[in-house]
Order: structure tokens, then C-alpha cells, then sequence
């Protein structure tokens, strides 16, 4: 069940959660274990088939190839950003994650099946106050046509804006202040989406060989071989992912994001630029922030953990 929770503290899982899946671009099942971590223990992901231990920073980021894969002595967990996005949107500061292979589960493609997992695990506050990154100076990278900046504001808000030669696809844009609420019923259900005619290209690369239309959104050449949920299902899971990417600066964020046709690769060298930039943030407590409550899962999206 979910409850209350303070937004001026620190928060953990009530008690440990799973659920079982596979991986999107491995196609291998995966086990997935969400359990409760002590104060400033963070987001901690543990291979249990390699006994190891990776964090959340961006100092073990590596790949960033159609998904996002944290890294540490050769050992990676892969396509995290689904669940750090719930993680960061929900508030959830100290976990430790347990899988038994190289990636997360892909569920349904989107971020709601880890929605669902926070809100049957609960939260709990602990004595500890929470920081949140505040942007205080505009920071932006520009690559060809692509861009992505933060710049100060009073809440998390993100702007994004896409374009494909598709169309189907020619422009999308969404802004969203990212909130436990509007994340639950405006974000997370946005499945993850690809193209048909690179689907052969990219399975003999060794991606996607999980993709199937139960995890993801396939656009063909005259339409959307799924139902969507949402009229601009694609822009909004590239907001999710952008959520997602920004957990890496190791504190929920204070600032607007705007990204242009971005994606993992921009989002990163975007948190990469603010760390170098010391004067455009600082961390900031906010102890009066308003007692919020954890969003209930959506029943069509209902899905039995276990």
C-alpha cells in the first residue's frame, strides 16, 4: 500500500518487493529485487550472479546505446534508466537493487510496472534531511541539431521536443512538472518505442532481442503497429528517460530541463557539464516542502508482483 510522505527527508522502501522479467536487449529472464538501504546509502544496484556492486553516479556510466548502463571491474547492469526515472520521480533516495543478470527487466517498456513495485513496497522517511540540486546558471551541450540545457526554475520541469524522418513522427514536444503524481499517470506508462526497419540492424548488433510489441512500440512504415496510450506516447517516454539519466547526478533535481532531439549520450554529457560548473548549482534543503502521497497504480495498468 502507499501512504503519506514528507518531501523534506530522505526515503526508503517499507519492505523488499520483486518481480521477474526479461531483458530487452539481452532477451534473457531476470530476476528483480527492490529492498530497503539505511540513510545515505543512495541507489545502489548488486549483481547477484557476480557479487557486485555498481552506484548510481555518473562516474559509472558507461554505455549509452539505445539504453543506459552503469558499469564498475567489468561487471554492468544495463537499461536502469525505466527504474531510476520511478526512483527519482517518486522519491526514492536510498535502495539497493538486486538483479541476477545483465539488465534490469524491460516489464512493459515503460516506467509504470516499477511504479506499481514502489507503491506495494510503500516509503518510509528517515532522520535524514534530503538535498536537492538547485540550478542557479543556464548550462547547455548543442551537438549538430541536438541540445539540451538546464537552467534555473522553481520546480523540476522538462521540456522536450523530438523529431524523426517518420511521418508519423515529424514533431512532438511536451512540457511536464515532474511531480509523483503527473510522473504516475502522464510519464510512466509511455512505453519505450523503435523503428521496424531497424529492428534487423539492431538484433545483429545483439539489441533489442526482448523487443516484442508486449515491451515496446513499433512504428512501421504507414503506422503504429500497437495501441497507443497516450496521442504523443514518444516524446513522453523520452521525457521518462531524461528523468531517468538526470538520477545519475545523485540528487533529485531543482531546474528546467529543455532538450531538442536528445537522447541517453546528450543527457549525460548534460549532468557531465553541470558538475564541471560549480557555480551554476548548489545543494539546497527545503524543509518545508508539503506532505505529498505516493500515486496509486492505474488498474489498466495493474500487473501482479511477486
Amino acid at each position: 500500500m502507499g501512504g503519506h510522505f514528507s518531501m523534506a527527508y530522505r526515503r526508503t522502501l517499507k519492505r523488499a518487493i520483486g518481480c521477474t522479467g526479461i531483458g530487452l536487449h539481452s532477451g534473457r529472464p531476470v530476476r528483480l529485487e527492490l529492498k530497503p538501504a539505511p540513510a545515505e546509502h543512495g541507489i545502489r544496484f548488486y549483481r547477484a550472479d557476480r557479487d557486485v556492486e555498481i552506484a548510481c553516479t555518473l562516474e559509472n556510466l558507461a554505455r549509452l546505446d539505445h539504453a543506459t548502463t552503469l558499469s564498475r571491474d567489468d561487471v554492468s547492469v544495463e537499461t536502469v534508466e525505466h527504474l531510476l526515472s520511478a526512483f527519482h520521480a517518486l522519491g526514492v533516495d536510498d535502495v539497493r537493487v538486486e538483479v541476477d543478470g545483465p539488465e534490469i527487466p524491460i516489464m512493459d517498456g515503460s516506467a509504470a510496472p516499477f511504479v506499481i513495485l514502489i507503491h506495494e513496497a510503500g516509503l518510509r522517511p528517515l532522520a535524514v534531511s534530503r538535498r536537492y540540486l538547485k540550478v542557479l546558471k543556464p548550462v547547455e551541450v548543442v551537438r549538430g541539431g541536438k541540445s539540451a540545457r538546464l537552467s534555473p526554475a522553481d520546480h523540476f520541469t522538462v521540456s522536450y521536443t523530438i523529431g524523426f524522418d517518420h511521418p508519423l513522427l515529424r514533431h512532438q514536444s511536451i512540457t511536464v512538472r515532474v511531480a509523483p503524481h503527473t510522473f504516475a499517470t502522464d510519464i510512466a506508462p509511455a512505453r519505450t518505442f523503435g523503428f521496424l526497419r531497424e529492428v534487423e540492424t539492431l538484433r545483429r548488433a545483439g539489441l533489442a532481442l526482448g523487443g516484442s510489441l508486449e515491451n515496446a512500440v513499433v512504428i512501421g512504415e504507414t503506422g503504429v503497429l500497437n495501441n497507443l496510450r497516450f496521442e504523443d506516447e514518444f516524446v513522453r517516454h523520452k521525457v521518462l528517460d531524461a528523468i531517468g539519466d538526470l538520477t545519475l547526478l545523485g540528487h533529485p533535481v531543482v531546474g528546467h530541463l529543455e532538450a531538442v532531439k536528445a537522447g541517453h549520450a546528450l543527457h549525460a554529457a548534460l549532468a557531465r557539464e553541470l558538475m564541471a560548473t560549480p557555480e551554476a548549482w548548489t545543494l539546497v534543503t527545503h524543509p518545508h516542502l508539503p506532505v505529498m502521497e505516493i500515486p496509486a497504480p492505474q488498474p489498466a495498468l495493474a500487473f501482479d508482483p511477486s
